[in-house]
């Protein structure tokens, strides 16, 4: 039970730390007002949330503690079941979920240059799967630089990562995406990529379904892994506590036995506390000569 929450924490923490620096670096350039469009915040809560739920499993199998256990193993189940639910609705609804991603990638484009995390992030999406945009190329339109109303060189056209390398290796020309927005897909298609970068990355996550599969069930797996294993715990622990906490009054050979020879210190004032080896009868001097010489004898 101990090697996985202790190994959940140390990818958590160095989740954290990958979150903390870029949300510093972030800071620095920061204009932008948006949850979805701020990866580094996204990190944070990540990496606090896996060091968290992973401290707490660590610490509860330490300790044997079952209420820890239990904390955590309901925790990760809650986590578990809403990625399940996120990833039916994704499957389910797609057209919607994809209205969606459009709206917040048109936000992301609109503050273009004034996020870097989302202008990295988007610039190499456009980059690697050919594409431009969110649902298409003329979604440029939205920022205030590109859009055909505004003046100055980027006016009515896209970035340089939109267009099409001719050559392995090419330098681009970064004016190559310029007075495109006007135009129409067909007279395009030779210079820029005109499809949207959601279709794209949906495209390519379908044609490689080895690969977001096997993905899906890395993220999964260990989760699932975390929670038969801390359950099994608890459930050990449960028994341990039951078996400690239990008096064998056969074993005694106290068929008569009388509820006021117990001796309940400790047990509190609901007489439920658990102590070890249980609450065992007080006998006089005389019954357990008695009990001794009758153990001998069976012996």
């Amino acid at each position: 039970m101990f090697p996985l929450p202790s190994s959940l924490q140390i990818i958590g923490l160095v989740i954290l730390c990958i979150g903390i620096y870029a949300e510093v670096e972030r800071q620095k350039h920061r204009t932008l007002e948006g949850i979805f469009l701020a990866p580094a915040l996204i990190l944070l809560l990540l990496g606090i949330t896996m060091f968290a739920v992973s401290f707490i499993g660590m610490v509860g199998s330490l300790r044997d503690n079952r209420t820890l256990l239990k904390t955590f193993f309901w925790v990760l189940l809650a986590i578990f079941i809403t990625e399940l639910l996120l990833l039916c609705i994704e499957i389910i609804f797609e057209k919607q979920m994809n209205a969606v991603f459009h709206s917040t990638v048109q936000d992301g484009i609109r503050h273009y240059y004034d996020d870097l995390d989302f202008k990295n992030i988007l610039d190499f999406v456009q980059q690697k799967f050919s594409c431009c945009g969110g649902d298409e190329f003329r979604d440029w339109h939205v920022n205030p630089y590109h859009s055909c109303n505004s003046s100055g060189p980027l006016s009515c056209g896209v970035p340089y990562t939109c267009c099409i390398k001719k050559v392995t290796g090419e330098v681009i020309n970064t004016l190559c995406g310029y007075k495109t927005l006007n135009k129409e897909r067909l007279e395009l298609v030779a210079t820029i990529h005109v499809r949207g970068c959601i279709h794209a990355v949906g495209l390519w996550l379908k044609d490689n379904f080895e690969a977001t599969f096997g993905i899906v069930c890395s993220l999964l797996f260990p989760q699932a892994v975390g929670l038969v294993m801390a359950w099994l715990y608890w459930q050990k622990l449960n028994e341990i506590h039951y078996r400690l906490d239990t008096v064998d009054f056969k074993a005694l050979d106290m068929a008569d036995f009388d509820f006021a020879s117990l001796d309940l210190t400790g047990a509190g004032w609901c007489w439920c506390l658990p102590r070890e080896g249980g609450y065992l009868p007080v006998l006089d001097k005389e019954d357990d000569t008695v009990n001794d010489d009758i153990f001998q004898s069976k012996v």
